[in-house]
């Protein structure tokens, strides 16, 4: 995000805000990355919910964006898993 990269932090809240409003399960992993790389925590939080409530790891483990952010963010992976895990 180049509101990110300028410290334009209005700008980089609004982003944030319109990326939360459209997660699907073909975007959410690629939105994960953003919001890791660009320190994004609600979005990150908007998008392990969106996971968690949909019910279909499935689908989404099956996109590209998905694949993406295995190979950028592993890290990640572990603290998704370890959200999946708070319900059970």
């Amino acid at each position: 995000m180049a509101a990110d990269r300028y410290g334009m932090e209005r700008l980089k809240l609004i982003c944030e805000d319109k990326l939360c409003r459209h997660i699907s399960l073909n975007t959410v992993g690629t939105t994960l990355v953003l919001a890791e790389q660009h320190h994004c925590k609600r979005l990150k939080h908007v998008c392990f919910e969106f996971i968690k409530t949909q019910k279909k790891l499935d689908v989404v483990v099956a996109t590209d964006g998905f694949q993406h952010l295995t190979k950028s963010c592993p890290f990640v992976l572990f603290e998704l898993i370890v959200k999946l895990g708070e319900d059970n």
